[in-house]
């Protein structure tokens, strides 16, 4: 089985990465992985020290959305597995052109290319952020999309296109969607491992509004699980939710890593909200539990301590990063 993992140097896409090659994953042990990555602010090939050496990985540094290099670097492999994307909302806020072009045009140009070369599965990784805000209840994988970000419409058109060469082409997509990750390796530009970094240093951290907006917490451990099970047992052309099962507010979770790291409630900084804050995030996940045998592993009190832990440990790691 030969992979090609796009955006593999990234946050979960090195993860997966990681556990391919160590053969962690509800999945065959693959022959060849090929990861594909731009290597922009957020791509890291330290995220892959771990595995540099295993003779089955292959590092092409470039951009899903350079049609060429696409058309050589797909053929030969039986799984794509498409992790690249712009992903933070605040910068899609600022400027929306670079997430429309990754997102939507990037996924059109790999798609066309695991079209005509016959790749045998195109996974396509995506988010809960395509359905908008929900007060109550969960989302399944047939709610109507409603995106409220520049970045989560991206998705959403990129989820849509994607399932449109299922149903066009027959191409064997699958598309994954996923609640909120954490974990090691990720860029501190996200809320947990900001807040991490900048407590641990003595800094202060910035919260949202009135703090009350809900997200469902999924370590990166059992996301890339759950994509596995996607990868290799899952129905071409359906959707899967893959979630943590923890609910908090952003006050509750700021709580719980201001504690972890020793800090006090000095040290947060009520900011204005964001423009289009998505108010509660929740996703149902019957389909992917009763089909793949999917639950999560990682509890959150469990996944918060080992997170703060390592970020303390790694400081070479994440300082570079930060300036």
């Amino acid at each position: 089985m030969r992979l090609l993992v796009t955006g593999g140097a990234g946050f979960i896409g090195s993860e997966y990465v990681r556990e391919l090659l160590r053969g962690t994953l509800p999945v065959a042990a693959p022959t060849a992985v090929t990861v594909l990555d731009k290597l922009t602010y957020s791509g890291n090939l330290a995220n892959l020290d771990p595995v540099r050496d295993d003779p089955r990985l292959r590092i092409v540094r470039g951009d899903i959305c350079d049609p060429a290099l696409v058309d050589e670097v797909v053929p030969g492999h039986d799984v794509i597995v498409h992790f690249a994307a712009e992903s933070h909302v605040d910068r899609s806020i600022a400027g929306a052109a670079p997430f429309v072009t990754t997102n939507v045009l990037g996924t059109q140009s790999l798609l066309d290319a695991a079209l005509k070369h016959g790749t045998g599965r195109f996974v396509h990784v995506s988010t809960d952020e395509v359905y908008g805000s929900i007060e109550h209840g969960s989302w399944t994988e047939d709610w109507p999309l409603a995106p409220n970000s520049p970045y989560s419409a991206t998705k959403a058109g990129s989820d849509l296109l994607a399932l449109a060469y299922f149903r066009t082409h027959g191409l064997d997509v699958v598309v994954t969607r996923c609640s909120n990750n954490y974990g090691h390796y990720q860029y501190p530009e996200k809320v947990i491992p900001l807040f991490v970094t900048n407590l641990l240093d003595g800094g202060t951290v910035p919260l949202y509004g009135d703090g009350g907006n809900v997200r469902d917490w999924l370590h990166v451990h059992d996301h890339c699980r759950g994509i596995a099970l996607v990868q290799d047992k899952g129905r071409p052309g359906e959707v899967y939710h893959i979630g943590g099962g923890t609910e908090l507010t952003n006050r509750e979770l700021t709580e719980r890593l201001v504690e972890a790291c020793g800090a006090t409630w000095d040290s947060v900084r009520p900011v204005t909200d964001r423009k289009g804050h998505d108010r509660r995030y929740s996703l149902d996940i019957t389909k992917i539990s009763q089909e793949l045998g999917y639950t999560p592993t990682v509890d959150l009190v469990r996944g918060l301590a080992e997170t703060v832990a390592w970020y303390r440990d790694n400081r070479g790691w994440w300082e570079p990063l930060k300036g």
